[in-house]
């Protein structure tokens, strides 16, 4: 059964298996280099790219990245210069498609004088001139120039990424939010996030089977639409296999979040959400006068880590979701302290598939400390629901919630970029980076419309009704 969306999945997860294998191992990684290289990338195969060479030396560049990256970039999403196939410059092209036709509508509707035709007719587009206004394309009847755009500046929304003079692929920190759009999206795989599987390896390790500290896995509600090939139940099980002494859902932490949110919101009169990372530092970056608007509340990551960490302050606490962008949230000095190290979906199923785990043999193991509410902030739509739930429960009938729902980077901007001019109508923004929300973040296994159903199914299963009810037991416990 194929477990990814895609072969650059699958490749990653190859490096990441067997460098989590040899780390499981006690071997240093550094060591073992070359081992790994000619493991995933086997002498007599296909090969990816120009020779088997360039592909181990691709598999050890990723290798670097899995420990941690360039530390001289802090940036949680890097470039992996080799593996870049230095796609052609972006912009209208005219291509093959070009009948050299006697209309030559395009050349009419270049006011700049853009378009050429030659002997055979053809047309031609002078890059000096053009400025990709695209009209020549509209016009042409055969449908024969094509607005080419290289995959990774496609996917980047927030324009962070650019063609450096060699041709290869730059990523600008200072625009970069770390959604990771460019990661999931580039057919070569050249873009890829840092990892600390092999930290959170040796961690587990150290910990001497829990005895000197007990490290806690906590888990997006994500994991619902994750993981086809088994019960969630079974993933949770086999959390448990790898050494950790628990697993909370990290929907207990969104029931809190929305409840503080809902009172923080009737308090401030307008708000923006926080639990997103991407999200936030957009706003940061983009949009600097309403970052007084965005919740001063933790996110239900860090707000799980708080609640585990107050109770066992010697605890290790890992996040295990579908987001690249909690990889930077977790450097910031007021979550860090709550949570340890970040761990994507797919960096699971390659720690999982190391050991060996029988995944479909275990039995379940069933979260339950959420509400319905706190497990559907997993889809775009769900942080609404909550804070409206929250309002609800507080009794506070008499405050009209008008939010305003926003999954992907567009919607976001557009509610941003009102609220800024002070002529958005509504006083609660809900923002996720990624479409859908979290189920679309770029660090799942799968995509596609049917996790939105499994997340609420998912929420239907919670026994707890109220917020308010697990807000309680949170302060008691």
């Amino acid at each position: 059964m194929r477990i990814f969306d895609t072969h650059v999945q699958e490749i990653k997860y190859k490096v990441l298996t067997e460098l989590s294998r040899q780390t499981w191992k006690g071997n240093d990684a550094f060591s073992v280099f070359n081992d790994i290289a000619n493991e995933i990338v086997k002498k007599g195969e296909p090969t990816m790219s120009c020779c088997i060479y360039k592909d181990r030396a691709i598999v050890a560049e990723r290798i670097r990245i899995a420990l941690g990256g360039n530390k001289d970039d802090s940036n949680v999403i890097q470039v992996i210069d080799i593996a870049c196939d230095e796609c052609p410059e972006a912009g209208h092209v005219v291509t093959d498609l070009c009948r050299g036709c006697v209309a030559h509508r395009c050349v009419d509707s270049c006011r700049l004088d853009a378009i050429t035709i030659d002997n055979e007719q053809k047309a031609h587009i002078d890059k000096s001139k053009c400025v990709e206004c695209g009209k020549c394309a509209k016009a042409c009847p055969y449908n024969a120039i094509a607005n080419i755009k290289r995959p990774c500046e496609k996917a980047c929304k927030v324009n962070a990424i650019h063609m450096a003079g060699d041709g290869v692929a730059t990523i600008d920190e200072e625009k970069c939010i770390a959604c990771g759009a460019c990661v999931y999206q580039c057919p070569f795989g050249a873009t890829l996030d840092i990892s600390s599987i092999t930290d959170i390896i040796k961690t587990i390790m150290a910990s001497d089977n829990n005895e000197k500290y007990k490290v806690y896995a906590i888990v997006a509600p994500a994991i619902a639409g994750q993981f086809r090939y088994a019960r969630q139940g079974q993933i949770i099980s086999a959390i448990k296999e790898l050494g950790f002494y628990g697993v909370e859902e990290v929907a207990f932490g969104a029931d809190i979040v929305a409840y503080k949110e809902a009172r923080e919101l009737r308090e401030k009169g307008f708000l923006t959400s926080s639990c997103c990372p991407a999200f936030v530092k957009y706003i940061k970056i983009k949009f600097p006068t309403l970052a007084e608007d965005i919740s001063e509340n933790l996110s239900p990551m860090a707000e799980t880590g708080k609640f585990i960490k107050e109770r066992d302050p010697n605890a290790k606490v890992v996040f295990i979701g579908p987001c690249t962008a909690k990889k930077s949230e977790v450097k910031d000095e007021r979550v860090h302290k709550y949570v340890d190290y970040v761990m994507t979906f797919e960096e699971l199923q390659a720690m999982i598939d190391s050991k060996d785990i029988d995944v479909t043999g275990l039995p379940d193991t069933e979260l339950d400390s959420a509400t319905y509410y706190g497990r559907v902030f997993a889809r775009s739509g769900g942080i609404t629901e909550a804070v409206a739930e929250a309002v609800k429960e507080q009794g506070a009938e008499d405050f009209k919630f008008d939010p305003l729902s926003c999954a992907g980077i567009d919607k976001c901007k557009s509610a941003l970029s009102r609220a800024a001019k002070g002529v958005l109508p509504n006083n609660f923004i809900e923002g996720m980076v990624c479409e859908e929300g979290c189920i679309g973040g770029a660090a799942c296994i799968n995509h596609g419309m049917a996790d939105r159903k499994e997340i609420d199914n998912y929420g239907k299963r919670a026994s707890n009704t109220e917020m308010k009810t697990v807000v309680e037991k949170a302060l008691n416990r």
